[in-house]
């Protein structure tokens, strides 16, 4: 027999007031609200804002320290060193609380502030092998009814400069890996081209998509992203491609910027930014003009990398509506956008948002519409997966 319950009283985005039938974890109906009796059990949702699941978009939960003893900040040598960082993050994790441990503390932080849908990176390398990979997919399985999980297979000591990395590489997405990661195929290995062979070439033959972090500058991160482009539109990947972080985007004129997000929108290359302090990020509102499907992830929380992050999607949504100057209600529900139905669309997610034949992944908080709710990102939530409620007042059920 089919579940079935009603969540009366539940205010939409447009303002609306409506009940929501769920049947089986999936939106069967939305209606007005009336006062009739609803069929099977009733949830009164008090007039409260209904919002679609948040969308974590890219995290690292084999990494975090949130839970575990503080870490104190290590500053690189000489400005921001990605070599330097791996090394402080191994030596780190040496000393750190089983990764289990500290992966159900960061994953469980992101889904009582509303997280439905989260994209990790996983170290796949000659130093850890694909140990780290195996205890990232236990944990995933152990939360599977709880929150949709993407792993990506990430070089963080690179491809070509880390021998055996490319066979790792392959071997993590016969394990379970669902993408094929990058790192910096320029400033890192000192190859683009043998670089996205690696990558692109594993990609192609196993049927999945590829998400490559990329931190180099101006222009040479802008030729990364046009042989990245170049690439995705060769294989017909349009849709299965993103890039992490693309820092260079926000380091070129404006002309260029706006060019190149043309590129991306034509080639289906999505851009991940976490808006971070003290980098230059794309600029959200011109990549968006272009067509570019822009999204967002805490990146790290609490690791070797920066002691910030709270797990939530919706302070990343006030984060990038500040950094960005976004004012107007129209901005700021653009900000919403991109942890929202813009990271379910890079992460392929069909059945996202509120709507008939989704899957009833949502999040009901105090707020009058979503303007003010990403510029006082409200608490208590509720969380519900498939229709159940799954999290409450920051605590996991």
């Amino acid at each position: 027999m089919a579940t079935v319950s009603t969540f009366t009283n539940a205010r939409l985005a447009d303002g609306r007031l409506v009940d929501i039938r769920v049947s089986n974890g999936t939106i069967q109906a939305i209606e007005s609200a009336t006062a009739r009796a609803a069929e099977g059990q009733t949830v009164d949702v008090h007039c409260r804002l209904l919002i679609p699941g948040l969308v974590e978009g890219h995290i690292h939960l084999d990494t975090s320290f949130y839970g575990d003893e503080w870490k104190p900040h290590r500053p690189c040598t000489n400005g921001f060193d990605v070599r330097e960082r791996v090394a402080f993050q191994a030596d780190n994790m040496a000393k750190a609380a089983p990764m289990a441990v500290r992966a159900r503390n960061q994953l469980e932080l992101c889904l009582a502030h509303g997280a439905t849908h989260m994209r990790s990176h996983v170290m796949v390398d000659g130093s850890v092998g694909l140990t780290s990979l195996e205890t990232i997919l236990a944990v995933r399985d152990e939360y599977r009814d709880r929150i949709d999980i993407q792993l990506v297979a990430f070089p963080q000591s690179g491809i070509l400069s880390n021998p055996g990395t490319a066979e790792l590489l392959d071997a993590a997405i016969g394990m379970g890996a669902d993408l094929v990661g990058g790192l910096d195929p320029a400033s890192f290995d000192r190859d683009v081209e043998r670089h996205l062979d690696v990558v692109f070439g594993i990609a192609e033959r196993r049927r999945v998509g590829v998400d490559i972090h990329l931190h180099d500058m101006g222009t040479l991160g802008i030729f990364e992203i046009e042989q990245i482009c170049a690439r995705t539109q060769a294989l017909g990947m349009s849709g299965k491609v993103a890039i992490s972080h693309a820092y260079g985007l926000g380091d070129v004129p404006e002309d260029l910027a706006r060019r190149t997000g043309a590129l991306l929108a034509r080639s289906g290359v999505a851009i991940m930014t976490n808006a971070p302090g003290d980098h230059a990020f794309p600029p959200v509102a011109l990549l968006r003009r272009e067509g570019v499907t822009v999204f967002s992830g805490s990146d790290n929380i609490r690791d070797s990398w920066w002691p910030f992050g709270d797990g939530d999607m919706l302070s990343r949504a006030s984060i990038i509506a500040y950094r960005s100057g976004f004012y107007t209600d129209d901005l700021l529900s653009a900000a919403f956008d991109v942890v929202t139905a813009a990271g379910a669309k890079a992460l392929g997610i069909e059945d996202y948002g509120i709507r008939p034949g989704a899957r009833a992944d949502f999040v009901v908080l105090d707020a009058p519409h979503i303007p003010q709710a990403v510029v006082e990102v409200p608490k208590p939530r509720d969380v519900y997966k498939g229709g159940r409620l799954v999290a409450s007042n920051g605590k996991i059920l």
